[in-house]
């Protein structure tokens, strides 16, 4: 099992390193599962809009729930992300590797994609994870302490994604 994560305390730079090491993996021909935020974003002034990029081919799933900007709270549709998890689940026996854009509420809970981790780790297939400071307690206490943090840096992460994935080719 090897799971990776990397937690920054802007937690969308987290999701743009991420969503970057996805592109380059593609150009480099690796086949990946999972989600990255999608480059679309919502409209101005739009609090919590979450549009996710389903990895290999960059699919667009909205898994927000429209509301005025006035109303406070998470605009998360669960019903939506477990659509998405649903298809990243199918794409996951052909990937050689799973990204996870956020390990957030839904995942601290048991739900969102914590069964996506949890097959990928069954199949000894890598796993990289973002991770918020706010969660980051849970995610540790998911995986029982085994994953290994990776700096919010796109060539490092790229490296290990890249010779993680040419040496379970290898095997």
């Amino acid at each position: 099992m090897d799971i990776r994560y990397v937690c920054s305390d802007d937690d969308r730079r987290a999701g743009e390193v991420l969503a970057a090491v996805a592109e380059r993996a593609k150009q480099a021909g690796l086949n990946l599962a999972g989600t990255v935020p999608a480059p679309t974003r919502g409209a101005a002034g739009e609090k919590c809009h979450i549009v996710l990029a389903l990895l290999p081919d960059g699919e667009e799933r909205d898994i927000s729930i429209s509301m005025p900007v006035e109303v406070p709270g998470c605009r998360l549709d669960p019903g939506a992300l477990e659509q998405a998890v649903l298809v990243v689940q199918e794409r996951l026996p052909t990937a050689q590797a799973l990204i996870v854009n956020t390990f957030g509420k839904q995942e601290a809970a048991g739900r969102g994609l914590v069964a996506a981790i949890g097959d990928a780790c069954e199949r000894d297939i890598p796993v990289l994870v973002g991770v918020s400071r706010q969660w980051l307690d849970a995610f540790l206490a998911f995986v029982d302490g085994r994953a290994l943090p990776l700096p919010a840096d796109e060539d490092r992460i790229f490296s290990w994604l890249n010779m993680t994935c040419l040496r379970e080719a290898a095997a």
